[in-house]
């Protein structure tokens, strides 16, 4: 028996709209008949579609506001019944259910809807669907005979693969649906859960961490009804995500990879490419890393990337300025590697980018010059991606897997001010040091552990990253200094971590480092402070660590 089903029915009801008008044409193009319901209806109608009404197949109007609708026999049934069960197929034409082949429905906007500052409770509730979910669980359960479609992303395939199959789906296409499907209402599911949670913590309840192997949410009287939960971090995170495109190969070439998008604005996985070949797995995760920083620095900056690591950032009055300077720190490392801009990119720049080998340039715009300049290197990837993803208003957290598990953080967005600068040392700072401190600074914090960075007020000098101990990132920062005759004379240092023993700063002093910036708070910190006097360094404390694993 072919894995091949025919889809000959079916049933479209969103709440977002986007795409399906276009994508209903396709399928009635397809000879597909299309069933549906309310707003969904009208708009299909509006747009030359026909449709039949949930209402004429089941023989109920729609009611109470638009609560009961779908959950009826005639809807469920052509859902689940199995096409090659004989008595299924005898109970759907003794009671005249025809079977559906496609489900198209996506949810009720409940967590775009709680998320309002001003939402209350009543709306929350009316936000919540029921038919939707019901519908999704009976469609994917019956995934070897019926493909459900719960987001507008999927479209594009669907339409291309019943095209390729003379109107058909594929029984691996219906099961990727079909677990997509169940991620979604298990998400819907977990955001109602937690809304309700957070409402109802004054009522003598209590909100706990899952207690069993599989999460959920549990809810226990207690006579403690005034007592707070302590964890910030939500008790379950449930991420969605739905595949954009497969790639090439993972890190490496044995490895499989592919990139999955969580329905978010912006973000790189929905970056705008506008020339080259297709991004890697590398390149991602590189790109990622290189619009962090320039992001995290509002004066104009470029960062040059290797390995997720910044090979040379300069801040200058244009582009080709801070490029020259990111460029210098280390010209080496800079072949092959990622450049970042936090400004429209010009043709001058892109001219001189494209003299050194690049995989990716990305930047929030770019000048139709420099677009000309770059496509003259067709492997050149060139991404469009506009605003910051740093300092936003919405938490976010990092997630990685360890084996049995993950671990789940809030993403590191903290920015340091002059003003939270505690200067430790008997010299205080000039505006100089300062600037070239706070560079420095927000430089290391994108460094991976052990992580130490030389600048001075527009440059990175020097880069050690990810060393086992913190003397070796020194050396090995100065010894890039050195390489490429960059001045580290008057210089700031940054240390992503406190300085354990004095070593370090007797290894800056010997450098001629004037200025070092590290969190502080080792218990022998005295020490460092003493190393600094000794020498003549001015040395500020943030009380903030910037770790990166």
């Amino acid at each position: 028996m072919t894995d091949l089903r025919k889809i000959e029915r079916a049933l479209v009801s969103v709440s977002d709209k986007a795409g399906v008008v276009e994508f209903a044409k396709s399928l009635s193009d397809l000879g597909v008949r299309i069933i549906s319901t309310g707003g969904t209806a009208n708009t299909l109608r509006e747009n030359g579609i026909d449709v039949t009404d949930v209402a004429d197949i089941t023989g109920f109007p729609e009611m109470m506001d638009g609560r009961v609708k779908t959950l009826h026999p005639k809807i469920h049934g052509g859902f689940l019944a199995l096409r090659d069960n004989e008595s299924h197929l005898a109970a759907m034409q003794m009671h005249s259910i025809d079977p559906i082949d496609l489900v198209v429905v996506n949810l009720y906007p409940f967590e775009q809807t709680v998320a309002k500052d001003d939402v209350t409770l009543e709306d929350a509730v009316e936000n919540i669907d029921i038919g939707g979910p019901a519908m999704i669980r009976s469609a994917s359960k019956n995934w070897q005979d019926v493909a459900v479609v719960t987001d507008p992303r999927l479209y594009d395939g669907i339409v291309d693969e019943l095209r390729a199959s003379a109107g058909s789906l594929s029984l691996s296409t219906r099961k990727r649906l079909a677990a997509l499907a169940y991620t979604r209402t298990a998400s819907y599911d977990l955001a109602i859960s937690s809304y309700l949670a957070r409402q109802l913590s004054d009522d003598d309840l209590v909100f706990l961490e899952p207690l069993n192997p599989l999460g959920g949410l549990i809810f226990i009287e207690s006579e403690n009804a005034d007592e707070e939960p302590t964890d910030d971090l939500p008790a379950s995170i449930s991420i969605e995500m739905a595949k954009i495109n497969d790639l090439r190969y993972g890190e490496n070439p044995h490895q499989k990879a592919a990139l999955y998008s969580t329905g978010e604005s912006g973000g790189l996985a929905n970056a705008e490419q506008l020339h080259g070949k297709e991004m890697s797995y590398n390149n991602y995760v590189d790109a990622e890393a290189a619009w962090d920083l320039v992001n995290d620095i509002d004066e104009l900056t470029v960062a040059i990337i290797k390995h997720t690591n910044p090979s040379g950032v300069g801040m200058g009055a244009s582009n080709e300025e801070a490029y020259r300077r990111a460029l210098s720190t280390d010209p080496i490392s800079a072949f092959g590697g990622i450049v970042a801009f936090n400004r429209t990119v010009d043709g001058v720049t892109a001219a001189s980018v494209t003299q050194v080998f690049t995989e990716v340039v990305i930047a929030p715009d770019f000048d139709p010059e420099a677009l000309a300049v770059f496509e003259q290197k067709k492997n050149l990837r060139v991404l469009r991606l506009a605003g910051s993803i740093l300092g936003s208003s919405s938490k976010r957290y990092e997630i990685k897997q360890v084996s049995g598990g993950c671990l789940a953080q809030e993403v590191d967005d903290h920015r340091l001010l002059e003003s939270d600068l505690k200067v430790v040392s008997e010299r205080k700072p000039s505006e100089s040091e300062i600037r070239s401190m706070l560079l420095a600074w927000r430089v290391c914090k994108h460094v991976k552990s052990n992580a130490i960075v030389l600048a001075n007020e527009t440059q990175t000098l020097g880069v050690g990253a990810g060393q086992m101990n913190r003397v070796d990132s020194v050396r090995i920062a100065a010894m890039r200094a050195e390489r490429f005759d960059l001045p580290v004379k008057g210089s700031a240092l940054a240390s992503d971590a406190f300085f354990p023993f004095r070593d370090n700063v007797d290894e800056a002093a010997k450098l001629g480092v004037s200025a070092i910036i590290q969190p502080g708070g080792s218990i022998k910190d005295d020490e460092s402070i003493a190393a600094a006097n000794e020498h003549g360094i001015t040395m500020a404390f943030t009380g903030i660590r910037h770790f990166k694993h």
